[in-house]
C-alpha cells in the first residue's frame, strides 16, 4: 500500500494495547475513532473528499440488503482501519456508510492507519499494514472478526487485471457489477457477526431474549 500524502501525527499509546489488546483498549481505539463524515473532514484533502463522495453515490443497496441491514438489532461496534488516500478505501468504505445509514444498530467509525500505529499492528494482513481493515466487536468490545483488506470479488477482478501490490489511485472507480459484488462481500459479514450477536448465549442472557 502507498503511503499517505500528508503527515498524520501520532498519539500517545493506548494502555492496554499488547498482544491482543484488551476489550478496554479495543473501546479506547473506538472512543477515539471519528464517525465517516468526521474522518473525511480531517484526513482527506479536497480532491480525495471528492473521489469519496463520488464513489459514495454510486453505492445502492437492494430492498433486500436494506431490510437484512434494518433487521439487526444488537449494537455492533465496528472499527474501519482506514487512509483517506487509498483507493482500496475509496472503492470501499462508503459502502460502510450507506450500511449504517439502514442499520441503526451498527455503530460505524473510522480510525487513520497512521495515527494509531498501536493499534494498527494488530490489525494486519498478511503480515502487511493494509487498509481497509474492519474489525467487529460485540457491544462489551470482546473481538468478533477482522476483515479487509478486499474482498473475493475484489480479488478476482484485481487478479483478473493483473494489478500489483500497491494501493489504487482510486482515480478509475470500478463498474457498477463490480461494486455490488463487493457490497454483497461486506454484507455477508456484516450479517455474519450480527446472527453471532444476536446468537450468543452470553448477549442473549444479558438482553433476556
Amino acid at each position: 500500500m502507498a503511503h499517505a500524502i500528508l503527515p498524520t501525527a501520532t498519539a500517545a499509546p493506548i494502555a492496554g494495547a499488547g498482544a491482543p489488546p484488551t476489550a478496554e483498549a479495543w473501546k479506547a481505539a473506538f472512543d477515539a475513532a471519528l464517525s465517516y463524515d468526521d474522518f473525511l473532514a480531517r484526513h482527506a484533502t479536497p480532491d480525495q473528499r471528492s473521489r469519496w463522495d463520488a464513489f459514495h453515490a454510486r453505492v445502492t443497496l437492494t430492498p433486500a440488503q436494506t431490510a437484512v441491514l434494518g433487521s439487526f438489532v444488537r449494537r455492533m461496534p465496528v472499527l474501519v482501519l482506514a487512509g483517506a488516500w487509498c483507493g482500496d478505501g475509496v472503492n470501499q468504505c462508503p459502502i460502510f456508510a450507506h450500511f449504517a445509514a439502514a442499520a441503526p444498530s451498527l455503530d460505524l467509525r473510522f480510525l487513520d492507519r497512521d495515527s494509531r500505529p498501536d493499534i494498527a499492528a494488530h490489525l494486519k494482513v498478511c503480515g502487511g499494514q493494509r487498509v481497509p481493515v474492519a474489525a467487529f466487536f460485540s457491544e462489551d468490545f470482546s473481538p468478533v472478526l477482522f476483515y479487509g483488506d478486499r474482498t473475493l470479488s475484489a480479488y478476482r477482478a484485481a487478479a483478473k487485471a493483473q494489478l500489483g501490490d500497491s494501493c489504487a489511485s482510486g482515480a478509475a472507480p470500478p463498474p457498477a457489477d463490480q461494486i455490488a459484488a463487493v457490497a454483497s462481500d461486506w454484507l455477508d459479514q456484516f450479517e455474519r457477526v450480527h446472527l453471532i450477536l444476536r446468537l450468543s448465549a452470553r448477549l442473549r442472557q444479558i438482553h433476556g431474549d
